[in-house]
């Protein structure tokens, strides 16, 4: 009888843990709607790992509105329009990793990637992508796009140990984010797939091909009522 009360003790004791960590998330969430995150685990990572940190959070209205463009057209093209996953592009991407398997690809949208960098961990466990499934619903909902977008150019990694588009700016280009150029936006989203490897400085081959793409792309894109919505 001793031990069944104990074990009934422990599963009280793990119930108010899961209830106390859910409540927590809910209030993280909604806190970040307003607040920036004080460290991630990848800003973690680069730190312990001895690439450093470099980072400067800055609001939207001090960001460049070339590079809000930029990102979108090189990331994310349907960002304004969809609810958090492009189901199209990962349909795509699962086709073409069936038929390849070692030359994976991927279809994040800006809001998964916001949510695994603010949130979670890098890494491809099933746990990981249920969390960024659930996340990501999340910030679409209590966040909305402008606040994902200003969040993304705050915490993604754009160089060895420099996230945000502030650091990226100053050590690439000595400036602030809202005084980056069309061609240096470009240059700077061309890095994100990988961007220990796809170097801004030096210029990579792969960022001074992509980034005239990604050019053209914001020229097709900058028309568009929606995307212009996000950007402003």
């Amino acid at each position: 009888m001793k031990t069944k009360g104990s074990g009934i003790r422990v599963l009280r004791w793990i119930k108010r843990i899961f209830i106390f960590l859910f409540l927590f998330q809910i209030f993280y969430i909604i806190l970040l709607k307003w607040v920036n995150p004080p460290v991630t685990l990848t800003q973690l990572g680069s730190l312990f790992s001895g690439d450093g940190l470099k980072r400067d959070y800055v609001s939207s209205s001090e960001m460049s509105y070339n590079i809000k463009l930029a990102v979108i057209a090189s990331e994310d093209q349907v960002f304004p329009d969809h609810s958090g996953f492009d189901w199209r592009s990962i349909e795509k991407a699962m086709k073409h990793n069936e038929r390849k398997p070692n030359r994976v690809r991927g279809a994040s949208t800006i809001s998964q990637q916001v949510a695994k960098n603010v949130f979670l961990w890098q890494g491809r466990s099933w746990l990981r992508k249920g969390l960024e499934l659930y996340f990501t619903k999340m910030i679409e909902w209590i966040w909305g796009k402008k606040r994902i977008l200003e969040m993304y150019l705050n915490v993604i990694e754009m160089g060895k140990g420099i996230f945000g588009i502030q650091a990226a700016s100053q050590n690439y280009f000595h400036k602030d984010a809202s005084q980056i150029s069309r061609k240096q936006a470009a240059m700077i989203a061309a890095c994100l797939p990988n961007p220990k490897k796809f170097t801004v400085k030096p210029l990579s081959s792969f960022v001074a091909q992509k980034s005239n793409w990604i050019l053209l792309q914001m020229h097709n894109l900058e028309g568009d009522t929606d995307i212009q919505a996000v950007i402003k």
